[in-house]
């Protein structure tokens, strides 16, 4: 009997790419095959750990398109070679487009440093995320995973975890403690999706167990 074949999966990343680097420890050639990692940054190290895992790894240079949808639609045709089924975001920093949305419907999922709605959208990504949380006086922060609609951080939440914080922790400890659930949440939801246990009804999504 034939086994099923491996959904196949590209990963969008801007920076140093462990939130990828957990993707291939966790998924690749296990629930999924990532076949492509695309980065609008050259030098982004994202793209060497695809490389150091035999992943194609492509730079889109976003100066060379006329505005976001087309520079989208470049991201999309090279998904489409690639044979994406599923687009992870990871570390990814800009903009998706209608155009970028209506292709991947409910398939474009990001992974998001804090507990959606609470400090998202617009202006809130990286150390600004952790500053904030730390600014605020939370005891608690998290991870959330969701999927992307045209309106930064405000996609149906897929899952999330909450990370409890000492009052000792600066935003710089916010951001390991936060960072380390990342890393193993966004692994189990993207095999969740592959796995076909995933389901999206309007803003709810809900998780076969296994």
């Amino acid at each position: 009997m034939k086994s099923k074949a491996l959904m196949k999966i590209g990963v969008l990343a801007s920076g140093g790419g462990t939130d990828l680097q957990s993707v291939i420890d966790g998924v690749h050639q296990k629930t999924g095959e990532i076949t492509v990692v695309i980065s609008n940054k050259a030098g982004a190290y994202a793209l060497e750990r695809a490389k150091k895992a035999g992943i194609p790894a492509v730079f889109v240079d976003e100066k060379k398109y006329s505005g976001p949808e087309a520079f989208n639609q470049q991201i999309i045709e090279v998904l489409e070679a690639h044979g994406c089924e599923l687009v992870v975001l990871a570390g990814y920093l800009k903009i998706i487009t209608k155009n970028f949305v209506d292709r991947y419907p409910n398939r474009i999922v990001n992974i998001h440093p804090a507990l959606i709605p609470s400090f998202c959208g617009p202006g809130y990504y990286g150390m600004h995320v952790h500053e904030a949380v730390y600014n605020y006086g939370c005891k608690v922060s998290g991870a959330t995973v969701h999927f992307v609609n045209e309106e930064a951080d405000a996609g149906p939440i897929i899952a999330q975890r909450a990370v409890p914080l000492a009052d000792s922790d600066r935003p710089e400890d916010i951001q390991k403690k936060v960072l380390e659930e990342e890393h193993r949440l966004l692994p189990w939801v993207v095999s969740q999706i592959c796995l076909g246990r995933v389901h999206v009804d309007g803003r709810r999504v809900t998780i076969d167990q296994a």
